[in-house]
């Protein structure tokens, strides 16, 4: 009777182990990305940049990794999510990444600085914010350089491409901050040049 008690008993205890570990949600993990551009040594400052605002297909205007499979598929990730919205975020790091270049420029965030105040802004529309497993990631994006002080704009595009043969979504992540450092550089090129345009007219007589 004793033994019989002790093997249900037994049983019991290893359906209920069974149960709780099934029972349990996957875990979701949640990445962010950070400014990886290198502080130019010698740059013209600017007087102030705002950024945004930044329009993204609907595609990836969601809080999955949208991680590219081939040329017709894409998977959606439901355990691998931003932590914050890449509308949001995107905008964030650029600035981030432009403070860095254009050092000791202001360089703001639409809308938390509406901009009205800012000599340039600076609206961007991502193309392609791409991660493939085992390829690596693609950041293509439209640009529009608007001067406030004369009215100039200037448009162009920019395209990085970071390789990645191995590693985890993180190593992805970490790519795609690099390839956004690289749009950034051109970013800052094209500010400069503005920049520069502007102080000559200024200067030319009238």
């Amino acid at each position: 009777m004793i033994p019989r008690l002790i093997t249900s008993l037994t049983t019991l205890c290893l359906v209920m182990v069974l149960l709780t570990g099934c029972s349990r949600s996957p875990r979701v993990t949640f990445y962010t990305l950070n400014a990886a551009a290198a502080p130019e040594s010698a740059t013209q400052a600017l007087e102030s940049v705002v950024i945004g605002p930044v329009t993204l297909p609907d595609l990836l205007d969601r809080p999955q990794f949208v991680v590219t499979v081939d040329a017709n598929r894409v998977d959606i990730l439901e355990m691998h999510r931003w932590a914050a919205p890449l509308k949001s975020e995107l905008p964030r790091i650029i600035a981030a990444n432009l403070s860095l270049l254009l050092k000791p420029s202001r360089v703001s965030v639409y809308p938390q600085n509406s901009g009205l105040d800012a000599v340039f802004r600076v609206q961007i529309d991502i193309q392609r914010f791409e991660m493939t497993e085992g390829k690596g990631v693609t950041v293509d994006l439209l640009w529009s350089i608007r001067r406030s002080d004369g009215g100039a704009v200037k448009n162009g595009r920019a395209a990085a491409h970071e390789p990645v043969t191995n590693g985890g979504y993180d190593t992805l992540v970490a790519a795609q901050s690099r390839a956004l450092a690289a749009v950034s550089r051109d970013l800052a090129t094209a500010l400069q040049g503005m920049a520069t345009a502007g102080d000559t007219l200024k200067s030319s007589p009238t």
